[in-house]
């Protein structure tokens, strides 16, 4: 396959041009990080307690060619504490309060979260070599994995249009009725890409009886304004009613408050500069609402984890340790239950360290008895799509657990060869 670099990024409808979420960050990290300077908790690994360990810097590799990538940092002079306050007088109150504000160039989508971006180049010969292994009597697992687990999401686009339009088919239709189990909803995700991966699997959780909590918040916590917006609008075009209303009637009174907050995609954006005395303030409500009294204040600590930004959940764990001597981790533990209380941790475990808290989700779909199948698909194929971050990931696990990662995956579906030849594909 002959890829070129990406297409030009068209400006975002409804001018709101979202924010891009790239990985990359150096594992262990090096170097200070940005948003307030804060130094690991413990100066590097081993991990402070939960294995969370220093803060990362700002996500994002290099971007690709064609300047589709992660947004540029903060401006000159509100990348530490103490630069200019921004407008209102900092970032929201935990009551909701104020939009977001903007420092910087307008932030852009993830690569693969704008359905009109795709890579330039000629895929035809891959497309060929997709329905040639596809095509009569029998079907050629190996070239679909080969071929399939190769692509980054804009070259995913390409190829996905270049056999639909050559063949006068429906790529991801043909793979359904070619494959089967794990192995064609592996394949399947691969060829949706990662938005629309995304919008089916909240679907799937969703409908029916009972509600995949895991899909959920893997799908919908920690991301960015500029994705959450392109995951809103690719649900309702998909099954023409909108995410807030399904994922409403699917869940408890005050979960479902946390995730309309999530999904109003009115974080902080990664480019505001944490304020010391916005920090404190947030530490301090924080503190309130858990420890200092009898019950707890459950809509407080959501409204300002789903408001903040990543940046600034990395300052306030790291402040919280500092100023009360305890782990924010093990306070929400003891606090809050059930879904609430693994959206809350998972949360502050992803903007803590987005490189570890992957490999810990990759490794709790595979603990106990039995493996998570599903969700086992699903996080090895999204975090496949960077593969700068998957290399991290790889050695982030390694370091957590001692193995490595593609042998564990390996020795846990050794019974089905492609499922396990593709889990395999996608992380090498």
């Amino acid at each position: 396959m002959s890829y070129g670099p990406p297409q030009g990024q068209p400006p975002w409808g409804g001018g709101h041009p979202p924010q891009g979420q790239g990985y990359g960050s150096p594992y262990p990290p090096q170097g200070p990080p940005q948003h307030g300077g804060y130094p690991p908790a413990q100066g590097g690994y081993p991990p402070h307690q939960g294995g969370y360990g220093a803060p990362p810097q700002q996500f994002g590799g290099p971007p690709p060619p064609g300047g589709y990538g992660p947004p540029p940092g903060p401006p000159p002079g509100q990348q530490h504490m103490g630069g200019p306050p921004p407008q209102h007088g900092g970032y929201p109150p935990p009551a909701g309060g104020f939009p977001p504000q903007q420092y910087g160039p307008p932030p852009m989508p993830s690569p693969g979260y704008d359905p009109r971006a795709q890579a330039h180049g000629d895929a035809s010969a891959d497309a060929d070599a997709l329905r040639a292994a596809m095509k009569g009597f029998g079907t050629d697992e190996k070239a679909l994995i080969r071929i399939l687990a190769k692509p980054d999401p804009l070259q995913m686009a390409l190829l996905r249009n270049t056999y639909n339009q050559r063949h006068r088919r429906d790529l991801e239709k043909d793979i359904k009725s070619e494959t089967s189990k794990y192995f064609r909803d592996g394949l399947v995700a691969l060829v949706r890409g990662p938005l629309m991966s995304d919008v089916h699997d909240v679907h799937d959780a969703i409908k029916g009886l009972g509600t995949k909590e895991s899909t959920l918040n893997d799908v919908l916590l920690g991301r960015s304004n500029a994705d959450m917006r392109a995951i809103k609008q690719a649900y309702h075009q998909t099954f023409h009613r909108t995410l807030e209303a399904d994922v409403k009637g699917d869940l408890s009174l005050k979960t479902e408050q946390l995730f309309s907050m999530v999904m109003a995609a009115t974080r902080n954006e990664e480019s505001a500069p944490v304020i010391p005395t916005d920090l404190d303030r947030d530490c301090a409500d924080l503190h309130r609402a858990m420890d200092a009294r009898i019950g707890t204040d459950q809509i407080t600590v959501c409204s300002i984890l789903a408001n903040r930004s990543d940046g600034q959940i990395r300052a306030i764990n790291h402040h919280w340790q500092q100023k009360y001597h305890s782990s924010l981790e093990k306070v929400i533990e003891s606090e809050f239950s059930g879904h609430m209380k693994d959206a809350l941790l998972l949360m502050v475990r992803r903007a803590s360290d987005r490189i570890m808290s992957d490999a810990v989700q990759l490794e709790d779909a595979m603990a106990g008895f039995g493996t998570k199948d599903t969700l086992l698909v699903q996080r090895v194929v999204r975090v496949h799509w960077d593969r700068a971050h998957l290399d991290q990931v790889k050695r982030a696990y390694t370091h957590r657990f001692k193995k490595d990662l593609i042998q564990r995956v390996k020795g846990e579906i050794h019974t089905d060869k492609y499922y396990e030849a593709l889990m395999v594909a996608c992380l090498s």
